[in-house]
């Protein structure tokens, strides 16, 4: 046997579909075994593999063992000359297997080797070649110099930034991405390290190769595509303290005791200060639009009723009192925004009615409670009616011109349908498009391109793969995608590199799947589609389940004298209250989740309440919790929330 392949999947179904299909090919004419470890994925992989890939080696974990410990499992009983460490959200050449274990062959001074990566977009990925992060090095990372200096030989020494990545070197790291590994260096140095759970373990397996006297070669003569980020999302928090910590791990295991020291105290720096920066950053975007509202409104407002007290109401002298300005005018403010939030006028793309409708429902609640108020509060009746025309020209009118402007974030309209074209043959090009106009996507237009230029002008093509930046010009085309059954990979990734005047995003169709994969998403039919109707992550169901459990909240806390007579724990009553206010948690959540379960829900603040309580059944088992838990998810109402309430109201104070 020469080469034994792993993969380690978790959740990622469609990626490994495609990343299967790919390994395939590559692995005619190579003397070769597949294994898959599975992490106890919920999403149907394991099904997929055993249906369409049967003779792939499945081992079923019934727990998450993270990444060391998956991979170890098929190493152990993997029979290749050479073990090749996969990613599921991957796609090789059909001739990268080939290849790799033939410079392997040409080298035997080699331990492990990388090749050339591109990301969904066919973009170089820089990580395909990395330096060892001492920490010299994590401190040019940490604090940008490495990006202020990309090749230079000291400050851009993490991504290896002065070698050419079009030129084969030896290299300190390999990307776990893909690493093809000698079987018998492994015996000699050992497994992965199963003390990192996720990060870091290709950093330590690729210190050890060295360490032990071989090398590790960077091979640019043939490329994959990785989807980063697919399998784990790289922006969030959790990345950063994941994968900071893994360093951390290699230092006190590979440095000398002071320099471990050294190396955690900078990296504890590091992301304390991702995480600040990471926090601030989100805060200001989201808060950026509002604030700049709420400063043009109080500067209007203001020099309107400098004008208006002096030429109305005030001609002989006089002022409206400084508690107008200093509290009146910002509680109105405060009312039209948050109409004009809890009317979507915040949401992307931007919506002018969403903004007109927002300012008139707020100037109406804000006329009704004036209305209410003594005549000593009454400060300006005009005012407030100046101040919202005001609001409603000029936030919309902002907004037209930052669209004019191109500015991120200010389109305004609806979602544009965008333009497609589809490489391929006849039937896998007709099968695909009928797929896709099952999606999400609503495409306004689809293109079929023939992948072979003798058949471009029958069967309504409308070009070949030659012609497809022309194509892509001349019909304002916005995605492209691929029929791996009829293009090669290496010729996907030729045409994902090519330098190109449009921005286009690639997707990638694998045969005989109802999936169709692209840089930063997943769009399938069927089910998923179905799901995402009306998922509680989208933005509109979570606002109102976070202003359903205020109103409610209010509600309990204004007639308590009365609710402290219906619950059984009328103290943990108004406790539970206080949390829901101050959004530490929720009146309605999940029912009680175990650990894998709360990894494949979308995250949401601990209920009080879960939808078990509509059933006064005690000892429901965890199959059907799980399926109320999922069916609460995808098909999120407030009318559910309420019946919830309404059902388990006596338990609102339990713990």
């Amino acid at each position: 046997m020469k080469l034994s392949i792993v993969i380690v999947n978790y959740n990622v179904k469609y990626f490994l579909e495609q990343c299967l299909h790919s390994v395939q090919k590559a692995c005619q004419g190579l003397a070769s075994e597949i294994f898959v470890v599975d992490n106890n994925s919920v999403d149907g992989s394991n099904k997929m593999i055993r249906e369409k890939f049967p003779e792939v080696i499945l081992i079923e974990n019934k727990d998450n063992k993270g990444f060391s410990k998956a991979n170890n499992q098929a190493i152990r009983k993997a029979k290749g000359e050479y073990v090749l460490l996969l990613n599921p959200d991957t796609i090789v050449e059909d001739d990268t297997l080939r290849k790799s274990v033939q410079f392997m062959d040409n080298h035997p001074d080699g331990g492990g080797l990388g090749v050339k990566m591109l990301d969904g977009k066919g973009k170089y990925l820089p990580e395909s070649k990395r330096g060892l992060p001492l920490p010299a090095v994590a401190f040019y990372k940490v604090f940008g110099l490495s990006a202020l200096f990309p090749r230079s030989r000291i400050f851009a020494r993490y991504y290896m930034g002065h070698l050419d990545k079009d030129k084969t070197h030896e290299v300190d790291i390999l990307a776990g991405a893909y690493i093809l590994l000698r079987k018998k260096v492994l015996d000699q140095i050992g497994l992965l390290d199963e003390t990192f759970f996720m990060y870091g373990e290709d950093i330590d397996l690729s210190y050890r190769i060295t360490k032990a006297g071989f090398k590790n070669y960077y091979f640019p003569e043939t490329r994959i595509i990785h989807y980063k980020g697919e399998s784990t999302k790289k922006s969030s928090l959790n990345y950063v303290f994941m994968f900071y910590n893994a360093m951390i791990i290699f230092a006190k295991k590979h440095f000398s005791q002071k320099n471990a020291q050294s190396f955690s105290l900078l990296i504890n720096l590091a992301i304390y200060l991702r995480a600040f920066i990471s926090i601030l950053n989100r805060f200001f975007v989201r808060i950026s639009f509002p604030l700049f509202d709420a400063v043009l409104l109080y500067g209007g407002i203001y020099f309107m009723k400098s004008y208006w007290e002096k030429a109305i109401i005030f001609p002989e002298g006089g002022h409206y009192p400084p508690a107008f300005l200093l509290v009146a005018v910002p509680l109105y403010i405060i009312i039209w925004l948050t109409c004009v939030y809890l009317s979507g006028g915040y949401e992307k793309p931007i919506r002018i009615p969403k903004i007109i409708q927002g300012m008139v429902v707020g100037t109406i609640i804000i006329l009704v409670l004036y209305s209410l108020l003594s005549e000593h509060y009454r400060f300006s009746r005009a005012l407030i009616i100046l101040g919202a025309s005001w609001g409603i020209i000029l936030m919309p009118g902002i907004r037209v011109i930052l669209h004019l402007l191109n500015v991120k974030g200010s389109r305004i309209g609806s979602e544009k349908n965008r333009r497609f074209i589809i490489v391929g043959e006849k039937d896998e090009a007709e099968r695909v498009s009928g797929l896709l106009q099952k999606t999400v996507i609503c495409p306004s237009y689809i293109g079929l391109v023939s992948y072979h230029t003798h058949k471009h002008n029958t069967n309504g093509f409308i070009g070949h793969l030659e012609q497809i930046q022309e194509i892509i010009t001349i019909h304002k085309i916005d995605e492209v995608i691929f029929c791996a059954k009829d293009v090669p990979a290496q010729v996907i990734i030729d045409k994902m590199s090519e330098p190109k005047d449009r921005q286009v995003d690639y997707k990638i169709a694998p045969p005989e799947s109802l999936s169709i994969i692209g840089s930063n998403s997943i769009n399938t039919s069927g089910d998923l589609y179905v799901i995402d109707i009306n998922a509680i992550t989208k933005i509109a169901n979570r606002r109102n389940k976070r202003l359903f459990d205020i109103l409610i909240s209010f509600s309990m806390l204004l007639f308590y004298p009365v609710t402290f007579f219906l619950v059984k724990n009328p103290i943990g009553l108004l406790r539970n209250l206080f949390l829901v206010i101050f959004a530490y948690r929720s009146l309605v959540g999940y029912c009680n989740l175990n650990d894998s379960d709360s990894q494949h829900l979308p995250a949401i603040h601990k209920g009080i309440l879960n939808p078990s309580d509509v059933f006064k059944t005690k000892g429901i088992s965890h199959e059907v919790t799980s399926r109320f838990n999922i069916m609460y998810a995808r098909d999120y109402k407030v009318t559910n929330d309420l019946t919830i309430i309404l059902k388990g109201f006596r338990n609102l104070g339990r713990s």
